[in-house]
């Protein structure tokens, strides 16, 4: 399993833990995990979601008051280690 999936999947599980509904999507170049948040949360809960978000590489909150709250982490996918990277119009 690659370590973005198995740090997603703990990111999720971590969330999970804390009572927030979680759910996790693979994109082509990062894992993305998002957490209902629920009114009122408390402050210790939301340190805690905070600690567990922050192990990844990008994240945040969006908030309306249509849809309510969502935290949401990514998780870059790992780019192979070997092979020309550049893309198919740079071979040599």
């Amino acid at each position: 399993m690659p370590a973005s999936k198995a740090s997603a999947e703990d990111i999720a599980a971590r969330l999970s833990a804390l009572g927030l509904t979680t759910r996790m999507e693979q994109h082509a170049h990062r894992t993305t995990i998002e957490a209902e948040v629920p009114e009122p949360l408390p402050a210790e809960t939301w340190r805690e979601a905070l600690e567990v978000v922050a192990g990844a590489d990008r994240f945040g909150l969006l908030a309306s008051s249509e849809n309510g709250r969502t935290l949401w982490a990514a998780l870059h996918k790992a780019v192979p280690a070997t092979g020309d990277v550049r893309g198919p119009g740079h071979q040599r």
